[in-house]
């Protein structure tokens, strides 16, 4: 599609972006997804997805991606693999938004950009990066059969990827910071039955040791002070995640923490913009919940459209 002006331009891959292209291209408005990676976005390092609905056996990240993929294609929808730098408003068709590799015109935007994996930034982090530092276990986790291995963290994702290098690894070491994990208690208990993992509570790392691959890890634990050793070969971190939304630059609300606030609808502070997915500042980050809002992003975009080029004010609805 050669588009002067697209109709709605979908910042961002994952399955809210996804969704929302689905339902815009079917309401035949002209539509492009710009995804910097895989469309499916982090729901492609997830090994197992088993708790979306319409599937009672755990599907993949990268089936389930690459299904939503296909479906929005099938409607029309074109998916460009672009690093969005900027969104501005404009005189003329109301947006531009700008890539490493071009410049589009657009009559509405929605925003689906996810988030970011916050880094772990203690001594040697750096230098093992990718010499025994992972972010993602389903792409790193093979590498370490029949070895030991740490995940740092306590949330749904340290937990979900801690069960998941268990086909692996011959022990997983889970460092939290905490006394309780903040994970799903389903996850959790699932972890507690596993004979493969153990929680170093209260703790956190000091430092990545090795020579020219990870060794070990230095611990310390928070309440007590004590300081102690752990000989891993991988470590994978898991410690929450950034809200990027630097690049938008028309007015938005953000919240202490930088997530994006919208209406219902998941308008913006200004007109035509519209933000759905992790990057939204909602409680119950899932994909699931990603899918609602991308579809109900969309929804209020075709609305946007109709009301206000017609002239007619855009209402909440």
């Amino acid at each position: 599609m050669d588009a002067s002006c697209y109709d709605v331009v979908i910042v961002g891959g994952g399955p809210a972006g996804l969704t929302a292209a689905i339902y815009a291209s079917r309401s035949e408005l002209t539509t492009v997804v710009l995804e910097k990676g895989l469309p499916g976005g982090m729901m492609n390092e997830t090994f197992e997805i088993e708790n979306y609905p319409g599937f009672p056996k755990p599907v993949t990240g990268m089936e389930l991606s690459s299904a939503m993929a296909e479906q929005a294609r099938r409607f029309g929808a074109e998916i460009k693999t672009a690093a969005v730098s900027s969104i501005e408003k404009q005189d003329e068709c109301e947006f531009m938004v700008e890539t490493d590799s071009e410049k589009l015109d657009a009559k509405s935007v929605i925003v689906a950009t996810g988030v970011e994996r916050r880094q772990y930034n203690v001594p040697g982090h750096d230098r093992y990066s990718g010499k025994g530092i992972s972010y993602c276990a389903t792409c790193d986790g093979p590498l370490y059969r029949g070895r030991q291995v740490a995940v740092v963290g306590g949330g749904d994702s340290a937990v979900e990827e801690a069960l998941f290098l268990t086909r692996f690894a011959d022990a997983v070491h889970i460092i939290h910071r905490r006394d309780k994990l903040r994970a799903d208690p389903g996850l959790a208990a699932r972890a507690a039955k596993n004979d493969k993992i153990k929680v170093h509570w209260d703790t956190v790392v000091t430092e990545f040791c090795g020579e020219d691959l990870l060794k070990s890890v230095a611990l310390k634990n928070v309440k007590t002070e004590e300081a102690g050793s752990l000989d891993v070969e991988g470590c994978f971190i898991f410690v929450g995640f950034l809200a990027k939304t630097d690049f938008i630059k028309v007015p938005v609300a953000r919240n202490r923490l930088g997530f994006i606030r919208t209406g219902k609808s998941m308008e913006t502070k200004t007109r035509g913009l519209f933000v759905c997915g992790d990057i939204r500042a909602n409680l119950f980050k899932q994909i699931a919940v990603a899918v609602g809002e991308g579809a109900t992003a969309a929804r209020g975009a075709e609305v946007y459209l109709e009301e206000f080029h017609a002239g007619t004010k855009f209402e909440n609805r």
